[in-house]
């Protein structure tokens, strides 16, 4: 057995360990952690980031920022896309197939027959991880939620983050976006700062609510800080960020799309609200310059699924599934040129998802919108129905077997003179298959 099928054969067993995917509740995490020694009491400094869009990329960029200061970073994030490893990332690096398989195992005997779930299980080894293995900063991302989410253990967090909340996970949080709000700020502790992003007015309520009810000191976006685009005398763009102790001037984020902008900012300003690790300035803009999050619109420009598109193609990976995210989505491909480019859609989504209000972000934009099953997924929505939702959005759409033939069907549909852009989006599943069938998993 290779080390690879050590990890998926160890992970597999975790599935029998609870009779629900997700039961969200602190008492069996808070449990077993005390059976493995409360390991989240001995954790290095930590980030703790909750929301609905942008999380990852917030800690993908503080941990650029923080790594560019030369300190040694742990991140804990999820979903993966190719690799479990890829959510457990310590010192700086992918935990390595044997201490994974080693810390799940014991984590698993420590825990004995009692009920507990599969993200229960690798929420306390990645923190049992983080507590042996020195680091000077841990960033720390929420599953789902946040009051009840195996994450919101931690005792006292050096600051805490709150990206945009809009509807996601209905069926665990609710239909009412203030009270989605509501959970997620159950992360927020007192005398611990916590930096808000961009929030509808409800959710904005919600949260200074729960602050108030929970002493936690709020560091508002366009109130506290604030960061904006400005354009130089050369024609250049750059980022200006203002706190109420200082201005300064950041390059563009290496991570594209307008709405990265609002990320770094929250990036920044989560680094910048705590006291417990020093960070320059210098470190916050080489951070942005080389920040990388794999399926955030990626641009895909090589390996065997962008060999099925012309080469003058153009394809694109997003792992967005919500109206929120399709909105972001739309507003950066509606600059393409409708004289040269016509935009596509390759979409895969699971059940559960908002996928007329996703899809229904591209009417008017997309040309064609191929559906896809999502390979290995129970819960993912069947090709056919979800070409039925696109089609009632308002513009052509088909199921197609497979990512390959929907790219070739598109590359071979094209109209003559237009240069084909596509998007592949609609869950980070379906992005984590692609970049693993094309060859460009990410490090």
């Amino acid at each position: 057995m290779s080390k690879s099928d050590s990890v998926e054969a160890a992970l597999a067993r975790l599935k029998d360990l609870h009779p629900k995917v997700i039961d969200l509740s602190l008492g069996r995490i808070r449990t077993l952690l005390d059976k493995l020694g409360n390991p989240e009491r001995r954790l290095p400094p930590v980030l703790h980031v909750a929301g609905t869009n942008g999380k990852g990329s917030v800690v993908a960029t503080a941990r650029a920022i923080a790594e560019a200061a030369g300190l040694r970073v742990h991140v804990y994030t999820s979903p993966h896309l190719v690799r479990f490893n890829e959510r457990l990332r310590l010192a700086g690096s992918l935990i390595a197939d044997d201490h994974l398989v080693a810390l799940i195992d014991e984590v698993v005997s420590v825990n004995g027959d009692d009920p507990i779930t599969f993200f229960e299980v690798t929420t306390a080894a990645a923190f049992k991880a983080f507590a042996e293995v020195p680091a000077d900063l841990a960033i720390v991302e929420v599953g789902l939620g946040g009051r009840f989410d195996a994450t919101n253990v931690i005792p006292k967090p050096a600051a805490c983050a709150i990206t945009p909340v809009s509807l996601d996970h209905k069926e665990y949080l609710g239909d009412d976006v203030a009270g989605i709000a509501a959970e997620k700020a159950g992360i927020l502790k007192r005398e611990v700062p916590a930096v808000i992003g961009p929030q509808l007015d409800c959710s904005a309520a919600a949260i200074r609510r729960i602050a108030r009810e929970a002493r936690a000191p709020l560091h508002m976006i366009d109130q506290d800080w604030t960061i904006c685009r400005q354009t130089d005398d050369r024609g250049a763009d750059y980022l200006v960020y203002r706190d109420t102790l200082e201005r300064f001037d950041l390059p563009m984020p290496g991570l594209p799309g307008a709405h990265q902008i609002q990320n770094a900012g929250i990036a920044v300003a989560l680094l910048r609200h705590q006291d417990e690790v020093v960070v320059p300035t210098a470190a916050y803009r080489a951070g942005l310059e080389w920040v990388r999050w794999p399926a955030r619109l990626q641009a895909l420009t090589h390996g065997s699924l962008r060999e099925a598109l012309p080469d003058e193609a153009a394809l694109w990976l997003d792992g967005g599934h919500n109206e929120s995210a399709g909105q972001v989505l739309r507003r950066h491909f509606s600059s393409l040129d409708p004289d040269r480019d016509a935009f596509f859609l390759v979409v895969g989504m699971m059940k559960g998802k908002e996928h007329a209000d996703f899809l229904g972000a591209f009417s008017g934009l997309a040309e064609q919108c191929l559906t896809v099953p999502i390979p290995g997924q129970e819960n993912a929505m069947r090709a056919g129905e979800l070409a039925g939702i696109a089609s009632a959005a308002g513009y052509p759409a088909q199921p197609a077997a497979s990512v390959r033939s929907a790219l070739k069907r598109l590359g071979d549909t094209c109209p003559p003179g237009k240069r084909p852009v596509v998007l592949i989006a609609g869950s980070l599943y379906l992005a984590g298959e692609v970049l693993r069938e094309n060859g460009t998993p990410p490090a």
